[in-house]
């Protein structure tokens, strides 16, 4: 078995977690100041959130030493597409694309970005 555990560093852990379990209505299961992870129903890692500084890993030091989220882009497939767009009108941070269908994945997709300025695209399953 083979699966990602995406770290992201952010500016407020607990702000962070809690803008990303409105959004893809998961929980956190490590929540503190410095860590935290969020899991699907079943428990899976999707996400984990790091503060910046923190531990001293290289690549989450400071949001100084390059721009979050380039080259980067979090790519989340729902269940619920239509009430996760709804989510995501609801949280006030800036949508980047509306739904739409992507022809070359075949299926609906949103793109906006997080409290970091990272992009996040949610897609539905293939239609």
């Amino acid at each position: 078995m083979v699966r990602t555990e995406p770290i992201i560093a952010v500016n407020d852990v607990k702000a962070s977690s809690q803008w990303y379990q409105s959004l893809l209505a998961c929980q956190n299961s490590h929540s503190n100041s410095i860590f935290d992870q969020l899991v699907d129903t079943d428990g899976t890692i999707l996400l984990c959130l790091h503060h910046w500084g923190d531990h001293g890993h290289p690549s989450l030091l400071s949001p100084d030493h390059g721009k979050p989220g380039n080259g980067l882009l979090l790519f989340f497939r729902v269940d619920d597409f239509d009430r996760a767009w709804e989510r995501a009108q609801s949280l006030g941070t800036k949508i980047e694309e509306e739904p739409h269908l992507n022809p070359f994945a075949g299926h609906n997709e949103f793109t906006l970005r997080d409290l970091d300025g990272y992009y996040i695209t949610i897609c539905s399953v293939p239609v």
